[in-house]
């Protein structure tokens, strides 16, 4: 499959689908109050997909693979900060291994596309 635009990309499909779902968690009533958290998760998620996006349009091979390892490390946080939430008792493990899920399938699939271009770089 050609990629003519971001939106095309696997990766940043699933960190669409993450945001939604962590902008739905943290809208419990536990979650929602602690802001730092919140904000903290939320710029996580956002970040992921937003780092795809901008890599793409990054002018070369090298950079959009840079801005694809801020996905990674992005995701990674999102993944630390899903675990804090669940041990503060945020979120209940049903809510948690569904997003958990998907995070470990976004990471796969940035690992993929950053192993694909570097051996066409």
């Amino acid at each position: 499959m050609k990629i003519n635009d971001f939106t095309d990309i696997d990766s940043w499909k699933e960190a669409r689908l993450l945001v939604s779902e962590i902008y739905n968690l943290t809208s419990g009533e536990k979650f929602k109050k602690d802001y730092g958290l919140k904000d903290q998760i939320q710029r996580a998620a956002v970040s992921i997909m937003s780092n795809i996006a901008e890599g793409f349009d990054s002018g070369s091979t090298k950079s959009f693979i840079n801005f694809l390892r801020y996905s990674y490390r992005s995701s990674s946080e999102v993944e630390s900060l899903l675990y804090l939430a669940l041990d503060l008792k945020y979120i209940k493990e049903d809510e948690f291994t569904p997003i958990l899920e998907r995070i470990k399938k976004i990471k796969s699939l940035l690992g993929g596309f950053i192993r694909y271009l570097k051996s066409i770089e």
